[in-house]
């Protein structure tokens, strides 16, 4: 049977359960996700950890019945008339929204019916394996001035088996979830009491690591041809209007007023470079033109989709748009797609999936520009020997993609890179370059991201390593400890020394044990711990501890650096 059909029954089983424990709870949606499932419920009181104990018991009652679904169709009027009597005024909205003249139901033992959309499974006897994990808080339709549901979150597997590795793996999430880690390893941190949501807060060692981010990025797009811009925060709406954003993307947009005037703090770079692009007359001699910026943008998402650095409302974008003849495309495409792959195994990943992405039902441009575009991205995959998934209406409103999704350590898919394919912008603003027969033709423009945002990337860094970062990207690399204070200041004179040579340090003479401090080294994530003691003074050396090595070696501070510079500069 298909997992997903099994995970929506399931779902459904869920309602029948919660709605035969507390009848006045109100049912909203229980769809099938892609690790399991979810359903949306009003209910005065708060779900608690007995209460998903008791809904649990119950599903299991409903399941050894063996109870049938059982499908039945009804006129919107008739299914109107049905869920007004049990008061279920979500499923009335739902009603009300959709187009058909009928509408399905599904019902399951004596009394529960809902309104579903379907298919489900034969009977409730087939759900083998499941489990109900969590309650979040979820806004109706995910507007937030919208009732406040209670969501609880489940998962069921076609074997007990599969449900017990499932939560094993669930568990290790757990320990690498960068919301826990970031704040835990002074990484970052979002104040949304006090600051508001999605706003993040890079703390000194995670300014470090983006900074290490962004100068291997510049330093890699230098190398490639990309010329380093700088656009405003803010720009006037008119160039918003210009570009359709304001028509395809308002309600994501954050304006205001100066001057009787309407600006926009802007949710995307490409306007800015198209402008950069225009400044001047363009010979096709000049093209490509490949401009890169990390460029931060400010989108309103809503409050029930952000999550940790994942989904944010102010992030930063290793942004590059390419403005090339006809006959560059495909090469372009090529180049940026051996781009990403170069730079992920840099960054420590060596598997992904790939996605075709095609015209979504709003969108701009001709039928004709579309193909075109289209195939130029085909094209490419197919002469690098690349296989991909097509998928379908997901373009973005300008342009197909390809969508590469990184694997992590745990096989979970991070989205990250993104090329688009792009006829209708360099229209909208009148793009031109003089073509070797004098006359003004229109560029392609290529929009790309290589790590996307760098936000949701670092997010992907520290739960890929669980924090444990290589060496290269360590905000600290070692730390010198001093086993008694009579040699404080010899360890003070190392931490100069490394920070001399380039090496991230830092020494701790608290007051406190040496195992307490080389503890606290280890749970701080540390690559090196240097110790050092009367007899280190002595010979200007250091006993050196590496993280996940039980051999310690002493040795000269100068041999230290010179291994530290062998392992940083191969980015292992």
């Amino acid at each position: 049977m298909e997992l997903d059909t099994l995970r929506h029954s399931c779902s459904h089983v869920m309602a029948q359960a919660v709605k035969e424990l507390w009848p006045r709870t109100k049912l909203a949606i229980g769809p099938s996700i892609e690790d399991g499932f979810y359903y949306d419920f009003d209910k005065e009181e708060p779900f608690s950890d007995d209460d998903l104990a008791a809904i649990e018991k119950k599903m299991t009652e409903i399941i050894k019945k063996d109870e049938p679904f059982v499908r039945q169709e009804l006129g919107k009027k008739e299914a109107e008339e049905l869920f007004k009597k049990s008061n279920e005024t979500y499923k009335l909205e739902l009603i009300r929204d959709i187009p058909d003249e009928k509408v399905s139901i599904y019902k399951t033992g004596e009394g529960f019916t809902d309104l579903c959309r379907g298919p489900h499974i034969a009977s409730t006897g087939q759900i083998k394996a499941f489990k109900l994990l969590s309650v979040a808080g979820s806004y109706w339709h995910g507007i937030e001035t919208n009732p406040m549901l209670q969501r609880i979150y489940g998962t069921c597997f076609e074997s007990q088996k599969e449900l017990d590795e499932y939560l094993k793996d669930l568990e290790e999430r757990k320990l690498r979830d960068h919301r826990k880690l970031g704040p835990q390893l002074e990484l970052f941190d979002i104040y949304q009491e006090i600051a508001g949501p999605g706003l993040v807060f890079y703390h000194p060692k995670g300014a470090l690591l983006r900074k290490l981010i962004e100068d291997y990025e510049k330093e890699e797009h230098l190398k490639r041809g990309y010329q380093l811009v700088i656009t405003p925060h803010i720009m006037q709406a008119e160039l918003w209007k210009t570009s359709g954003h304001l028509d395809y993307y308002k309600e994501n947009m954050y304006t205001f007023k100066i001057d009787d005037k309407e600006f926009v703090l802007k949710p995307m770079n490409c306007p800015g470079h198209m402008l950069i692009y225009k400044s001047k007359m363009r010979s096709y001699r000049d093209l490509p033109v490949r401009l890169f910026e990390l460029g931060t943008v400010y989108r309103h998402e809503k409050a029930g989709v952000m999550h940790g650095l994942l989904r944010v409302r102010g992030f930063t974008q290793d942004d590059a748009h390419i403005f090339c003849l006809p006959s560059q495309v495909v090469a372009e495409i090529k180049g940026v797609v051996e781009f990403v792959f170069t730079t992920m195994k840099v960054f420590g990943f060596d598997t992904w999936g790939i996605e075709l992405s095609t015209r979504p039902a709003k969108s701009i441009g001709s039928d004709e520009d579309w193909k075109m575009a289209t195939e130029a991205l085909e094209d490419s995959l197919k002469s690098l020997g690349l296989s991909y998934e097509i998928n379908e209406g997901d373009g973005a409103f300008y342009g197909p993609k390809i969508d590469i999704k990184l694997k992590d350590a745990l096989k979970r898919s991070w989205q990250c890179a993104t090329v688009q394919c792009d006829f209708s912008l360099p229209k909208r603003f009148a793009l031109t370059y003089v073509d070797a027969d004098g006359s003004e033709k229109q560029p392609i423009m290529l929009h790309r991201v290589l790590l996307g945002s760098v936000e949701r990337f670092t997010a992907c860094l520290t739960e890929h390593y669980m924090g444990d970062f290589p060496l290269w990207l360590a905000p600290e690399q070692a730390r010198v400890v001093p086993i008694k204070e009579d040699v404080a200041e010899y360890a003070r004179s190392v931490e100069q020394k490394l920070r001399d040579a380039g090496i991230r340090a830092s020494t701790d003479g608290r007051n406190e044990t040496l195992n307490k401090r080389i503890r606290q080294a280890e749970l701080d994530k540390i690559p090196y711990i240097l110790v050092v003691g009367a007899k280190e003074a002595q010979g200007s050396s250091v006993t050196v501890r590496r993280r996940h090595v039980k051999e310690q070696t002493t040795e000269s501070i100068e041999e230290f650096v010179k291994n530290v510079h062998a392992q940083v500069a191969s980015r292992q």
